[in-house]
This record gives structure tokens, C-alpha cells and sequence, in this order.
């Protein structure tokens, strides 16, 4: 089964509300998600992707995951 990119974006906006939130990719498999949030402030980019990777709720676990690869850009706000 494939995610597509409004229900990343959904997924991402349960746990990140105020951020802005850029998904691309329409395969279902490859996509590619820009986070700018105000949490991420004061953490590592390491952080901040489990963070991410946290908010997708096991959709990329393991090789029968929806989501096979995910390029993500974090930030906090400037």
C-alpha cells in the first residue's frame, strides 16, 4: 500500500499544527517534505528527523513500510 503526499502531509500536520509544510512526490513510494517548525529550534538535524520520523507513525518502518524513502529538509524558523 502507497502514501500519498496529502496524507504525509496530513500525518505531519497532527504533530507539527503551526509549520509550514511543503510534501512533493506523487509515486507513493519516493517523496520528498519541507518542515519549518518552531519546535525544532535548539536541536540537531538528527533530532529534528526523528522527530519527523516519529510523526509518520510507523509508515516507513521496516521493508513492507508505505514509505519507502523520504528526503527531508528541517528547519526552525529564521
Amino acid at each position: 500500500m502507497a502514501i500519498y503526499a496529502q496524507e504525509l502531509e496530513d500525518l505531519l500536520r497532527a504533530s507539527f499544527p503551526n509549520a509550514k509544510i511543503a510534501v512533493e512526490g506523487d509515486d507513493g513510494r519516493h517523496m520528498s517534505a519541507m518542515i519549518i517548525d518552531e519546535s525544532f529550534r535548539g536541536m540537531n538535524r538528527v533530532q529534528q528527523q526523528r522527530a519527523v520520523y516519529a510523526a509518520l507513525k510507523g509508515k516507513m518502518d521496516g521493508p513492507q513500510g508505505e514509505l519507502h524513502a523520504l528526503a527531508l529538509t528541517t528547519k526552525a524558523p529564521d
